[in-house]
């Protein structure tokens, strides 16, 4: 008895066409995609291991040791205090911001400090100090006020050439709206706008009440400023009088449109 023709045996057993996996080929291929996942997800998780060791549990990158930059009359050793980092601990878990608000708390004299991590075992801290703009004389001693009008801290000596300022405030002028903070911030902003040769001659600030400012310069010189708003045109009004009537010791610059100078 004839075989099965080519056509039966093809029928029953149907051969894939060229380019297409056969149903074993399927199969297999699935395997091994599975398999290189498996492979990869491995990989990555132990990567992710790693990579978490050495941020928290190798000694390669612990917080050793702390910089500070940008101290004048603060020392680094006091910041470094007053910053409390923890020394020994991993690098990364450092709360910058943590550091940074110990540091402005225990240390008035910082208007403020930056704290960066730098790899692989330092915290580095930028100060940047408060500058004295006017002096407040207290019994022996000095309190310095900045640029934004803030007392921070109390010294032996006054500061080389900055401005005495004298709180005069009369007390029927006295004003909620007006409190001392604020009279501080007009007096340093009247300190701000001051041309550079009246800034040389100025020896104090004398604040009466919020519209009235008036300063005391060298020579017996006076000026009543008035408030700190305009600061820029009266500054260029007082610069002209100064030239116009070198011999003038009042000048009232309080009105910048209209000024005057006069000669006792």
């Amino acid at each position: 008895m004839a075989g099965p023709t080519t056509a039966e045996r093809d029928a029953r057993h149907p051969r894939s066409e060229p380019g297409r996996p056969g149903p074993g080929d399927e199969g297999g291929g699935r395997r091994r995609t599975r398999r290189r996942l498996i492979v990869v997800l491995a990989a990555v998780a132990v990567l992710f291991g790693l990579v978490l060791w050495l941020l928290y549990g190798s000694s390669w990158l612990k917080l050793t040791g702390v910089k500070v930059t940008g101290t004048g009359v603060l020392t680094p050793r006091q910041v470094t205090d007053a910053a409390r980092v923890p020394l020994g601990s991993p690098l990364i878990s450092l709360d910058t911001g943590a550091v940074e608000s110990r540091v402005e708390r225990a240390l008035p004299r910082v208007d403020s400090v930056d704290v960066t991590r730098s790899w692989p075992h330092t915290a580095e801290l930028k100060v940047t100090e408060r500058k004295p703009v006017l002096v407040m004389e207290k019994g022996a001693e000095f309190t310095e006020v900045d640029a934004k009008g803030v007392r921070f801290d109390t010294v032996g000596k006054a500061p080389a050439g900055v401005p005495l300022l004298e709180l005069a405030i009369d007390p029927k002028a006295a004003s909620p709206r007006f409190p001392t903070a604020r009279l501080l911030r007009e007096a340093a902003a009247v300190r701000a706008s001051l041309p550079p040769e009246v800034t040389r001659a100025t020896r104090s600030l004398e604040v009466r009440s919020y519209d009235s400012v008036s300063l005391k310069l060298s020579g017996g010189r006076t000026v009543m400023w008035g408030s700190g708003e305009d600061g820029a045109a009266k500054a260029r009004a007082l610069s002209a009088l100064l030239k116009a009537v070198p011999k003038a010791d009042h000048f009232d610059v309080s009105a910048p449109s209209a000024p005057a100078a006069s000669v006792s």
